[in-house]
This record gives structure tokens, sequence and C-alpha cells, in this order.
């Protein structure tokens, strides 16, 4: 009887805790500047290269379209605002426009128009209690900086360095989360692995690596920079992000590919910053370099680093930076099959295939939906890197109709919010926040306008771009209001579930004393 008891007493002493987010927690939604802002050439703003990219590629935008106008934040700003605190958001994670604030890409002019818009942002977001969560670098490299090679120059580094300390400087008093670079692995590997985003330099196997290790630099740079020069002022915190997908082998004996994947999709970007050691993952780095020899060149694809180099990254990190979205299958290529191309079907570097499972639904083009993926992937980064602070910085789903009532989109969350808590409860995994994907719909780059991923609906049709919440807006608010996923099918707190449970633990509780 009591063995009975007290296996009832954890069930639910489980099911009722399990349930509620830890205390602290906090809930984010993010968006990005040339997904949103528009004002693509208003004031002194220069060109970025999605906005040459969309101009003169429009072939290369499922429907043609670009970021001119987007859902024009750029006017709209304080709708924005009020749908973060409509949703009771703690934090906004938004991006600065690079040729906005510094419109030669270089730090000799500052823009008063540039500066004073993301100052009113952060100043408007505070007054409702909201943290400014601001990213550095999103995708939107000034075209000045492309044309002299843009993150294939070693300089890239100092460049970014001298941008982020401007941002530091003006508006460091207010934000207190940094990200230095948004999602290296798709600006690097898939874009110059395909041609298929901005600059549209088609460089397998060379240019991404070069912008891979210059990404990796220019990050130390700008967090070093602020360690040095405004944290003993401002004590705020600094890291990246990257994107994380879950490689599962096909079967238990490919585990080898698995990991391979892993690390050349995440170890990349991770590895000399958040390892012991620091450098390349060193298997990756070797396989790379026996590949290199083997095509005739004579060093590496994959630039090494410098021991200098090594330490000079190592270590600069406030908190690692996750965003997740979908997983993939591996395993190693048959005799004289063709493997390709990274990071899309293959790895040809590693001989590495990829696929998906039949179980898993299909979202978008490149999302497949596997919640338990991100509980697996967040253990994955506290196996390899230690107990570090996790910031989940992006999650969120795709879809293509424009009903407000997307209970796809409902139910994603909910599953993906459960594996969170799994992760934090069953695996003891540091995760200290979570933001939807994104606030509002957007210019979704290569998939333009086509993807709606926003618990916000815009109209792009209107002039003023009419925001409407989904069902995914109420079903989110009320999950952060009451820090919990107990929420019934209209959105609300079931008390009485909560009610119940204390209840009948109480009960189980007397019962065993």
């Amino acid at each position: 009887m009591k063995f009975i008891q007290h296996f009832f007493s954890i069930l639910v002493g489980t099911a009722y805790c399990s349930r509620k987010f830890p205390p602290g927690f906090k809930f984010g939604a993010a968006t990005a500047a040339y997904q949103i802002e528009g004002a693509w050439n208003i004031s002194d703003k220069s060109e970025s290269i999605w906005d040459v990219f969309s101009h003169e590629r429009p072939g290369a935008i499922v429907d043609g379209s670009n970021g001119d106008v987007a859902c024009d934040s750029y006017h709209q700003w304080r709708r924005d605002v009020e749908i973060a605190s409509e949703l009771g958001l703690h934090f906004y994670r938004f991006s600065i426009s690079w040729t906005r604030l510094l419109p030669n890409g270089f730090t000799n002019h500052v823009s008063e128009d540039g500066k004073r818009y993301y100052s009113d942002l952060i100043d408007a977001l505070l007054e409702k209690g909201i943290q400014p969560v601001v990213t550095l670098y999103h995708w939107d490299l000034p075209q000045s900086l492309q044309n002299l090679g843009g993150w294939t120059n070693p300089l890239i580094a100092d460049w970014f360095g001298q941008y982020t300390r401007v941002a530091y400087t003006l508006y460091g008093d207010r934000v207190k989360t940094w990200i230095t670079i948004n999602e290296p692995v798709i600006y690097c590997q898939a874009s110059y692995g395909s041609g298929l985003h901005a600059p549209g330099i088609i460089s397998i196997g060379l240019g991404g690596y070069l912008c891979s290790k210059n990404s990796v630099l220019a990050h130390a740079k700008a967090w070093r920079i602020y360690d040095e020069e405004f944290r003993p002022k401002y004590k705020g915190k600094v890291s990246l992000t990257n994107q994380l997908t879950w490689f599962e082998p096909v079967t238990e004996d490919e585990q080898e590919s698995a990991d391979l994947a892993l690390q050349l999709w995440t170890g990349i970007y991770a590895h000399p910053i958040f390892s012991e050691e620091g450098g390349w993952p060193a298997e990756l780095e070797k396989r790379i370099a026996e590949k290199s020899r083997q095509e005739g060149y004579p060093v590496s694809r994959l630039p090494p680093f410098t021991e200098e180099e090594k330490e000079f990254v190592r270590g600069t990190y406030d908190f690692f930076g996750f965003n997740f979205y979908t997983a993939r299958t591996t395993r190693k290529a048959k005799a004289g099959e063709e493997v390709g191309p990274w990071p899309f079907t293959g790895a040809p570097d590693l001989g590495v295939v990829l696929s998906v499972r039949a179980d898993w639904p299909r979202a978008s083009d490149w999302i497949f939906i596997y919640p338990k993926a991100l509980r697996l992937q967040l253990s994955w980064v506290k196996q390899q890197y230690g107990d570090v602070d996790i910031f989940i910085l992006e999650n969120g789903i795709a879809g293509h109709d424009t009903d407000l009532d997307d209970q796809y989109r409902v139910k994603f969350y909910r599953d993906h919010l459960e594996q969170v808590l799994l992760a934090i409860q069953e695996d003891d995994v540091k995760v200290s926040c979570y933001t939807a994907w994104t606030m509002i719909d957007n210019f979704e780059w290569s998939d333009g306008y086509r993807s709606k991923l926003g618990l916000y609906e815009v109209d792009f049709e209107a002039p003023a771009r009419t925001r409407r919440p989904r069902a995914s807006a109420h079903y989110y608010k009320s999950v952060i209001k009451s820090h919990s996923l107990d929420v019934d099918i209209n959105n609300k707190i079931t008390d009485e579930l909560y009610n119940f449970l204390f209840i009948f633990r109480v009960r189980i509780l007397i019962l065993k004393l």
C-alpha cells in the first residue's frame, strides 16, 4: 500500500508541476529588420545585400517579391510595440539594420534618422515593461562591404566590431541582451552552397568555410569589445545564436553519420566558442583536410585557426543562443553514390546523406515536424558544452494559408513547449527563455510572402499593413499569462485542473502520512 501511495504521489506531483514553467522563465517573440521594416531607401539608408539580391534576381524569390515595404515597420513600429504588449511578452527580439544605422557600412557616418528609429523603438518597449533583445546582424550586410568580399574577407571581423561598438555606445544603457550574429550556418553554408540567398554567390566547399571562420572571429571581436569597454558599466549579456537542426541516424549503426552532421551544422560555430579546447571540432577538421588533399588543394578548404585565434574566440559567450525548427535523418553514402549539396540533401565532405522520416509531418519546403527533436537537441548542447545557460531565440512553424484559426500552429507551440519543459525538468537542462518566431508575418527570404509564420497575420495588400491576431497569438498570450501549458481549447487557464491536481495530491500525501 505504501508503495502504491508513493507511486501516485510522484505521478500526481509530476503532473502538477510539469505544466508550470520555472520561476523567472521568460517568453518573447522575434522579428528581423529586413523582413519587417521596409523603407529600404528612406533617408540616407544604403542598400543591403538583400536589397540588391531581391531587386536583381527576383526569380530567386518564390513569388518574385522583396522587402521594399514588407510590414512597413519603419512607420508602423508603434503598432508592433502594441502587439508585443498585447501578447504580454517579457522581451521582444528585433534586429538593427547595419545599413540604416551606418549607411556607408563604416563608422565615419552614423545616420541620425537610423539612430533615432531604434532609440524610439527601444524606449517604447521599455515603457511597456518589455525588454529589448537586439540582434546586430540578421543577414542584411551592407552591399558596400559585399563589394569588398563581404564575409569571405577576413577584414570583416574588424568592420563588424566597429559597427557593434557604435550600437553598444548608442543603446547599451537600455539594451541588456545582445545577439551578435544570427544563424551563420544559413548565410554561410546555405547561401554559398546554393546561391539561393543573398549575396547569390555559389562557392561550394570554399566560400561557406571562409564565411564560417570570419563569422566566428567577428562574433568574438564584438563580444570582447562589449566585455572590455561596456560590460563594467552596463552589465549586459552578449552571445551569438545558431540554428540547430537535429540529425538522427536512420539506424543505430549510423550514429557516426549523425554525429558528423551535428558538428558540421552546429559544432562548426559552437565548438570554437563554447568548448574547453576551442578551434574546429577535431574530427570535422580532420575529414575536411583529408578531402581537400584528395582534391588537390595544398591546404584545407576549412581554414584553420591559429593558436592565438583559438584563444581569442574561446569563451566569448554569456549564454547559448538556440534557434530550432526541424530535423533530418542521416546515413553513410553508398559506394559511388553522389552526395549533396550541403545543407539540403547531404554533406559531400563527410559522405553523409540526409533525409526525413515518413511520420514527420511536412509544414513547409524545409520544416518537418518532430517535437521530440527539440528536447534531444537541448540535451545534446548540455552534453557537448556543459551546463551552459540556453536562450531559445527562435521556434515556429510556417503555413501558407491566411486562416486566423491556425490550430496547427497552436499544436506546434504546445508540443514544442512541452519538450522544453521535459528538458528542464527531466534532463536538468538550463533553459532560461523561449522565443516564438515570428511575432508578425513577414518577408520570409527566398520564400517571399508565401510562408506565414506570424502569431499575427499581416495584410500585405493593405496600405497600413493591418495586423490581426491568430488563434496562436491568443494561445501564446495565455501561456505567458499563466506561466503554464495548462490552457484549455479556448486558451484560458484551466483552474479546475490545478485545483483537482492540488486536492488529489494533498489527499495522497495525507494517506501516505
